[in-house]
């Protein structure tokens, strides 16, 4: 694993599991984060351990990248369409994890990723990153619409978050003066 937050959204994946591929992809085009992830699991039992610790692994690897928050916006959020399906995302940079997800998929698998797995990821990445993370599927009825539209909502609301506020460079974005 391997992340780049001040990146050109550069990826390379490879998790065995085509469609969450293309799903850390849209976190690495959208979020503009180079993002590298190689995974290698027990997926002849299937995609729960591997989906939950590159969710984990990513996590680690953005807690370590942010550092203390120090100049950052600490909070993004995002709103992204596709056809019928729209998605938000808010997240806080906090320091305290926390997962809300809302969304009823309307099929149990995509491609091989079974839908059940899209909690799994953000409960791993929340848990390891520190931050608190709302996820709403607004509308859908296409799974694969629904879920990317998750996937590029939090990429957007990252990139949002993680962004460098020049009016307050140099100091922790909270009251406590750490987060």
């Amino acid at each position: 694993m391997a992340i780049d937050l001040d990146g050109s959204g550069a990826a390379r994946l490879a998790t065995g599991i085509g469609f969450f591929d293309h799903m850390l992809d849209q976190i690495a085009r959208h979020g503009l984060i180079d993002l590298e992830v190689e995974a290698r699991g027990d997926l002849h039992i299937d995609g729960h351990h591997t989906v939950e610790d590159v969710g984990i692994t990513l996590g680690q690897a953005f807690a370590r990248a942010v550092g203390d928050k120090t100049g950052i916006r600490r909070y993004g959020h995002a709103y992204v369409p596709l056809d019928e399906a729209l998605s938000r995302v808010v997240i806080d940079f906090s320091g305290r994890p926390g997962l809300h997800l809302r969304v009823d998929f309307t099929a149990g698998s995509i491609g091989t990723l079974d839908t059940q797995l899209v909690h799994e990821f953000f409960q791993g990445f929340v848990n390891h990153a520190g931050v608190t993370l709302h996820i709403d599927n607004l509308h859908g009825h296409n799974a694969h619409h629904q879920c990317e539209t998750i996937f590029k909502a939090f990429a957007r609301a990252l990139r949002m978050a993680l962004e460098i506020d020049p009016r307050a460079a140099g100091s922790i974005p909270s009251t406590k003066g750490s987060l």
